[in-house]
């Protein structure tokens, strides 16, 4: 993918004109149409933005919906919304649980190259997702990354984890960290900076973050991690501005141009991500990396604009 993605996009459609530069959503959606759409379980879109995003997607060119779920429901949902399901496959099942399971199964077939969260709730889906048997899972810990597009932001940020891991451990870190790297790549930077964010700027004993930031560093400059600089612990405010890090004192090579933001723990991340765009007018994708497909893991509230961006990043994550 154009590396234009991490830095100011050149890209332009019939619409927009040389001076108006697209989105970056816009971006990676318009660079996913010249491929092949691909096959995607929806599990259980009983929910007119859950439905929306999965069709929009489909008439982007991005995906083509599996729609596991109550077909009565599915029908009622789309009615009412009006929507038009003829195109698409509706896979009845009775439950929340059944949709979990047979999306889970339709993925670890080969049916779909990706799955979507449609209205269920995330533990549930997650849960068969990391069964032991039948599942998804891979070597890798699986890690949830935020893609943002923030308005008084130069540059894409990636934001993990936010959504899956909750208190990580070091070691679960080390596959956090990598997993968003690996996405960077893909995204067009092949060699992001990476902060580790904690309260302060200093290693303290006493905050534990700072001390994971410390060993991740450090295991980055000895092969542990690999393809990003990293830099920590860093505050969110010197992750993203040069002035802030000025007034600091603090030479970093990340601070002030953090491509990724690296939170203690869930709990932290998820908040910032709706701070930012509830309160700081960003755009926000989502997807789940570290499993055998891509997981396009929205919120239940999250519009179908959202929906339909992290549809294109599973699509560019399945064709690499």
């Amino acid at each position: 993918m154009s590396a234009f993605l991490f830095g100011h996009p050149t890209h332009v459609s019939a619409t927009t004109s040389a001076s108006e530069p697209l989105t970056l959503f816009e971006s990676l959606i318009k660079e996913c149409q010249t491929r092949d759409p691909i096959p995607v379980a929806v599990c259980w879109p009983c929910s007119q933005v859950s439905l929306a995003g999965a069709t929009e997607a489909a008439e982007a060119g991005l995906i083509v919906p599996k729609l596991v779920g109550s077909d009565p429901e599915i029908r009622t949902v789309a009615a009412d919304a009006g929507l038009d399901l003829k195109a698409y496959d509706i896979i009845h099942v009775n439950s929340e649980e059944e949709a979990a399971a047979e999306s889970t199964e339709i993925c670890r077939a080969g049916h779909a190259k990706a799955l979507m969260k449609g209205s269920i709730h995330t533990d549930l889906l997650m849960r068969f997702v990391l069964q032991k048997e039948g599942s998804l899972r891979t070597s890798r810990r699986v890690s949830h990354v935020f893609i943002m597009e923030a308005p008084l932001y130069d540059r894409t940020l990636l934001i993990t984890d936010a959504a899956i891991n909750i208190y990580p451990t070091l070691e679960e870190k080390v596959d956090i960290v990598q997993n968003a790297i690996d996405l960077a790549h893909m995204l067009g930077n092949q060699e992001p900076k990476v902060a580790i964010l904690s309260a302060v700027e200093t290693v303290n004993p006493k905050i534990v973050s700072t001390l994971d930031a410390a060993a991740l560093c450090k295991m980055a400059d000895r092969g542990q991690i690999t393809g990003a600089v990293l830099d920590g612990p860093l505050a969110f405010d010197t992750a993203v501005s040069e002035e802030a890090a000025l007034v600091k004192h603090l030479s970093s090579p990340v601070a002030g141009k953090a491509d990724i933001v690296v939170v203690p723990d869930l709990e932290s991340g998820n908040m910032l991500a709706k701070q930012l765009e509830y309160l700081g007018g960003a755009r926000l994708a989502g997807i789940v990396l570290g499993a055998k497909v891509p997981i396009i893991l929205t919120s239940r509230a999250d519009s179908a604009e959202s929906r339909v961006a992290s549809c294109a990043v599973a699509c560019m994550l399945a064709h690499s």
